[in-house]
């Protein structure tokens, strides 16, 4: 009897998969969900593409200036070109709660690690194939009741089964047992493993290294004297080994908003008005998901090429009041008006405030 079976589901294209659910027009066509494109003139980001708008090349994080103008590139082709749509926070979050219980009600302990997926400790099935089973009466149940699909991925532990997860997408099944684990790896590419980013990939290529297998290759002392103390995880992670645990209740650590602007100014009223009403949003979202005070606040600024600087500030007591979280704000920003933290006089592209140090 294997010791740990661990599941993760990840919905597919979530956002926009509940704004095709729920909107009859949209259905069939590529969705992007993010800032409004503006006609290849608007700022921000895409946050979620469906798998239509993905074979256009459009994806999540990319700039929505970009990703309009793959969708007119396809549009020039006869293709249809992709429908832009505002994200709906509060909607993505309802029914991120029904299927949160939908997980509950087939497993003893689950870890939401995002709005759009979860780790389901499966460990009580006994078996690999009976794991299979909960998992996919769970799939069908999400189908039934939301009228969307998820991918699943069970494994050993939670490193294996998210690679998993991410396998067979969309809709996608795939069982890793402890046995496979670094078979299942070898042949992927080193980017799939959770905390190699782009700058750790670029670093392997130019060592030749691309896939899992070839990075087995690398001792670990020389992996630490590479990567540090981080040398050493990843030496198991490539080899498919993780013992952290389901954590049964996720508490954030942080409420914050951020705005990213039509044009880059510098313009001091304007920018501490949408200061002032940053801290008012995050001030009404902290009670609502259940937190009382905050002791730390934090602001960041990105300038119009991009530099980006964060300052904060921890109170002596904590606080809750949207006049404190706007006064701290505005000490924070202040500097940002003249030489202190902007000595080349640089407009300001983006700005965010967030709460940390949140206490029930």
């Amino acid at each position: 009897m294997p010791s740990r079976i661990i599941g993760h589901l990840d919905m597919d294209a979530f956002f926009a998969a509940v704004d095709e659910r729920d909107r009859p027009d949209l259905r069939g066509l590529p969705i992007v969900v993010g800032a409004d494109p503006l006609g290849g003139r608007g700022r921000g980001v895409v946050s979620t593409a469906n798998y239509k708008a993905r074979e256009y090349g459009i994806h999540s994080a990319m700039p929505i200036t970009k990703a309009w103008r793959l969708s007119e590139a396809a549009r020039a082709y006869g293709k249809p070109p992709a429908v832009f749509v505002r994200p709906n926070f509060q909607r993505y979050s309802e029914v991120s709660e029904r299927i949160a219980a939908i997980l509950r009600s087939h497993a003893p302990a689950i870890e939401q690690s995002g709005i759009d997926e979860a780790y389901l400790d499966l460990s009580f099935a006994g078996t690999f194939a009976e794991a299979e089973t909960i998992c996919r009466k769970i799939k069908e149940e999400i189908r039934e009741r939301e009228g969307l699909t998820a991918s699943v991925g069970i494994g050993p532990n939670k490193l294996v089964a998210k690679i998993a997860s991410d396998f067979r997408k969309p809709d996608g099944l795939t069982v890793v047992e402890e046995t496979e684990a670094e078979a299942f790896l070898a042949p992927l590419p080193v980017r799939k493993i959770p905390g190699i980013g782009p700058k750790t990939e670029a670093f392997l290529k130019s060592r030749g290294i691309g896939i899992v297998e070839e990075f087995k290759k690398i001792p670990r002392d020389r992996l630490q004297e590479l990567f540090g103390k981080w040398g050493w995880e990843m030496y198991d992670r490539i080899r498919g080994r993780d013992d952290s645990p389901v954590q049964e209740r996720y508490e954030p650590k942080s409420v914050g908003e951020q705005e990213t602007f039509l044009k880059d100014t510098r313009d001091p009223d304007f920018l501490m008005e949408r200061i002032a009403l940053m801290c008012r949003n995050v001030a009404r979202r902290y009670p609502e998901e259940g937190f009382k005070t905050f002791r730390t606040v934090v602001l960041t600024v990105r300038f119009g090429d991009f530099e980006t600087k964060t300052r904060s500030h921890t109170l002596a007591a904590p606080a809750s009041s949207v006049n404190e979280l706007e006064s701290e704000a505005m000490k924070l920003f202040e500097p940002f008006l003249d030489r202190r933290e902007n000595p080349e006089s640089k407009l300001i592209r983006m700005i965010g405030v967030r709460v940390e140090k949140i206490e029930k």
